[in-house]
């Protein structure tokens, strides 16, 4: 229900926007009040990021309980901005399609709580991430009035956590997941560069969760939180700040 709520607010949202400037599409502009006129003319440009993002895991919980009676729920109870920076590559494929590529960086934290209900004990890890990022997105712009062009696009995005892991979490990520990922934005077209404010969702396909822990066989206690868990999938909200 959460991810069809996003879905359904970016829809909305990104329905409006086209809708506010399809009256101008036939309007005849005067160049010489365009900033930039024929930037969207080239066939590739590069650029850069800037921006913030924030982590969240989804949990599904297998009932597992332990030889104490035990049964351990997994959340993530708040939160916490992460900073992203990627380069930027686009390919003009037409009028309003163009294909994007930004290889970048993702760094950002979680806090996990496991919580057991029945004798009411609670146990914290804080997860930290470097991820290594390649989106590759298509990017569907609307027609230009005067300074401003909205935009939409759609993608995927591995990545690669480069984190070091510690012996001993309570939890254990993999380092590799793959995103498909949904966003709005607008061009701001500038006397010498183009703005591209842009709110991007971003929705892990595959199971994070490391399942196999040799790292705990000299710990066996701390195994039943990883056994409770069936499978987490990652999400993000990113916002970033595209300079062209």
């Amino acid at each position: 229900m959460k991810l069809c709520r996003e879905i359904s607010v970016f829809v909305i949202m990104a329905l409006a926007a086209m809708i506010a400037v399809a009256p101008v599409s036939a309007q005849k502009l005067n160049d010489k009040l365009m900033n930039r006129p024929y930037a969207d003319l080239r066939r590739t440009h590069l650029g850069f990021s800037v921006g913030l993002h924030t982590l969240d895991l989804s949990f599904s919980h297998n009932g597992f309980v332990t030889p104490t009676g035990q049964t351990w729920f997994a959340e993530q109870p708040a939160f916490s901005p992460g900073f992203c920076v990627n380069g930027l590559f686009d390919l003009r494929l037409n009028d309003y399609f163009s294909l994007r590529v930004s290889p970048g960086m993702y760094f950002g934290n979680r806090e996990i709580r496991f919580h057991d209900p029945v004798l009411n004990q609670t146990e914290t890890q804080n997860i930290k991430s470097a991820f290594v990022v390649l989106p590759i997105d298509i990017k569907y712009s609307a027609q230009r009035y005067r300074n401003v062009r909205p935009y939409m696009v759609a993608g995927v995005m591995p990545a690669f956590d480069v984190t070091k892991k510690k012996s001993g979490d309570l939890l254990r990520l993999k380092t590799t997941d793959a995103y498909l990922s949904i966003g709005f934005g607008c061009d701001f077209y500038l006397p010498f560069f183009k703005l591209n404010p842009e709110i991007k969702f971003c929705f892990g396909l595959t199971d994070v969760i490391e399942h196999k822990r040799p790292d705990l066989t000299d710990d066996p206690d701390k195994m039943q939180f990883t056994q409770s868990l069936r499978r987490a999938t990652s999400k993000m909200f990113v916002l970033t700040f595209y300079f062209e």
